[in-house]
């Protein structure tokens, strides 16, 4: 079953053309992927840099410290 007129695939893809979606695409969905991963990881810091502030903040801080001198 061929769903661009080929029944065989022995040929010279030069001269078939582009045998896939969106080629020559290749660099920019690369350069955008990695633009993409490294603002996710940007703001995954961010906000679990703001997550362990609060962290810090939370519970009676003498308290923690007289437990933390016992030992």
């Amino acid at each position: 079953m061929s769903t661009i007129g080929y029944e065989n695939w022995a040929v010279d893809l030069a001269e078939v053309g582009a045998v896939y979606p969106l080629q020559g695409w290749e660099v920019p969905m690369t350069a955008l992927g990695v633009i993409f991963w490294l603002g996710w990881h940007r703001i995954q810091f961010v906000r679990e840099g703001r997550h362990l502030d609060k962290a810090k903040e939370m519970g009676d801080k003498d308290k923690i410290t007289r437990m933390l001198d016992r030992y």
